[in-house]
């Protein structure tokens, strides 16, 4: 299930915003419009979003290949600076829109062309070890979970939130390789379904048992002893381990501290924000509140009410067990132990 992809000359998104009912996969050679997908959530999820924006940064640069090169320079700017404005809180978009920056950098002696070529490289590179990072938190996380184990998970973090296999869901799906005969519960997660549309859909699609729950019903889920982990995805963590993530994981880590319920982030390193010293500094996106006052164009809330629509929220490293990532299990204290992980292999 690869939500982003390049195939015959152009980038592939499956359209998340209409599943699961519609499988619908779009095709783009514009960057300004592979922007707009990020915007309205057609991709999701930080890893997609950086592999999206790699791809991006690729067709702006192919769209002005035969300009001359201050101009093919002056337009990359513009090119990198659409796509960085697209989502204010993954981290990820920021990383992968730097890595495609420095490409262009260390070749500006060389044929636009050739610095095209390199683009799509660099585009590709980003896709596939995505894929396998993902793979290696999978396997590291695998060792986590318990033979029957049942797992509550938030919003989305499966292959519809990477280029293929997904963090969260790449632990739970290793565990289920692994014939570790686990289940999950999947928050519906408001107000744009994520863990309704999305993870029940891919779960379910796997065979691995999935049940939906609305998201104010976890905390009971926990009381009852239905619940022996929680795994969630991350957005942007920083250095100290506080955890940015989708709006509604914040009240699921108090809830798993408060039973005594182990709490696993699965990311990759790419989104971790190492020079970022603690949660208070994330920025968190603010999105349209129609999102609030409608569900699936249906209005559900009162004309000229009040609402906030913050589409994250940050976990602090108190209430974070154990950080997964393609490098190892990250444990507290965070602050020492995930600068060591800069630069490592």
């Amino acid at each position: 299930m690869k939500p982003v992809y390049y195939e015959e000359g152009k980038l592939k998104l499956i359209d998340q915003t209409k599943l699961p009912t519609e499988l619908i996969i779009r095709s783009y050679t514009d960057y300004r419009e592979i922007a707009k997908a990020i915007v309205v959530m057609i991709v999701r999820g930080a890893p997609a979003i950086g592999v999206t924006a790699g791809y991006g940064v690729y067709f702006g640069a192919l769209e002005y290949v035969n300009e001359t090169k201050e101009v093919f320079y002056d337009k990359m700017k513009e090119v990198c600076a659409l796509l960085a404005a697209t989502r204010p809180t993954a981290v990820n978009l920021f990383w992968a829109i730097k890595r495609m920056e420095s490409v262009l950098q260390t070749n500006c002696e060389k044929e636009c062309s050739l610095i095209v070529e390199l683009l799509k490289k660099e585009a590709d590179d980003i896709c596939a070890e995505d894929i396998q990072m993902c793979r290696d938190m999978g396997k590291y996380g695998a060792e986590l979970i318990h033979t029957g184990d049942t797992i509550l998970t938030h919003c989305n973090a499966g292959a519809l939130a990477t280029a293929d296999y997904g963090t969260a869901l790449g632990v739970i799906r290793a565990a289920h390789e692994a014939g570790k005969n686990i289940s999950v519960y999947a928050d519906e997660t408001r107000p744009l379904l994520q863990g309704a549309r999305l993870t029940a859909y891919e779960l379910h699609a796997e065979g691995i048992p999935v049940t939906l729950i609305t998201d104010n019903m976890a905390g009971w889920m926990m009381k009852q002893g239905k619940i022996d982990g929680v795994i969630v995805g991350a957005d942007r963590i920083a250095s100290n381990g506080d955890v940015a993530n989708k709006i509604g994981t914040y009240s699921v880590s108090v809830l798993a501290k408060a039973h005594g319920i182990p709490m696993y982030v699965a990311a990759p390193t790419s989104t971790i924000d190492f020079a970022m010293k603690s949660g208070d500094e994330i920025v968190i996106e603010e999105r349209d509140c129609r999102e609030i006052s409608h569900i699936c164009g249906i209005q559900v809330a009162p004309d000229g009410v009040a609402m906030e629509n913050p589409a994250f929220d940050v976990t602090p490293h108190q209430n974070v067990t154990a950080i997964i990532t393609e490098k190892g299990v990250v444990y507290p204290p965070y602050d020492i132990n995930i600068p060591k992980l800069s630069g490592e292999k």
